[in-house]
């Protein structure tokens, strides 16, 4: 698979095409944005500001933070409207540590697998492209996260106190998934930053 191609059919899911969104896509992802309020509002304690997706698609790392690649991916239906969306980075950290700073569906799609099968793509693309473990963080009290991610095998690897995030400050749970059969051990040892807080 071409990563630098502008469809990357790696990541497909049955009838949806994924496809690389980039700045000519910044006023249909803001409305998408905006069809999302439930989500900001429990992430950021306010719906998506208008300019919400300028900010999300320019977003620099942390200092002293690297990774290989980001990528913006639209997933589009049939008709070519966008039904979700992805955010992730390649080897943030570490080489072959993958975070998924964003997996958003549209509402009206909530309950219908989809975002299961978009992320079993996801997962089938990134092994493919060098990731050996996901990394993802879910802000505690965000109740829809909280129980969707341990579904698909992602387990805690610490909590953070006083994340900023828009105009509130979260608690949130950091998560992994293996996706190589590696042991929770073996990423703490790469990401030292994930090691549970000790007393």
């Amino acid at each position: 698979m071409d990563v630098d191609s502008h469809v990357l059919p790696g990541c497909s899911v049955a009838g949806i095409q994924v496809v690389e969104l980039a700045s000519g896509d910044e006023a249909e992802l803001q409305r998408f944005f905006e069809r999302a309020p439930g989500y900001f509002i429990a992430v950021n304690g306010e719906p998506a500001t208008p300019t919400q997706a300028h900010e999300e698609l320019h977003e620099q790392l942390p200092a002293g933070w690297t990774c290989r690649r980001k990528y913006w991916l639209g997933y589009r239906d049939a008709e070519g409207r966008l039904v979700a969306v992805v955010n992730i980075a390649a080897d943030l950290l570490a080489v072959g540590v993958w975070y998924i700073g964003l997996l958003l569906v549209d509402a009206g799609l909530h309950g219908s697998g989809l975002a299961q099968r978009l992320h079993a793509g996801l997962e089938v693309w990134a092994v493919r492209n060098g990731a050996q473990w996901f990394r993802l963080t879910v802000v505690i009290g965000n109740t829809r996260a909280e129980r969707f991610w341990p579904r698909l095998g992602y387990v805690q690897v610490r909590t953070r106190e006083g994340v900023t995030m828009g105009r509130q400050a979260n608690r949130v749970s950091i998560q992994v998934k293996a996706l190589a059969g590696g042991r929770v051990d073996e990423y703490l040892a790469l990401v030292e930053r994930d090691r549970p807080a000790t007393a």
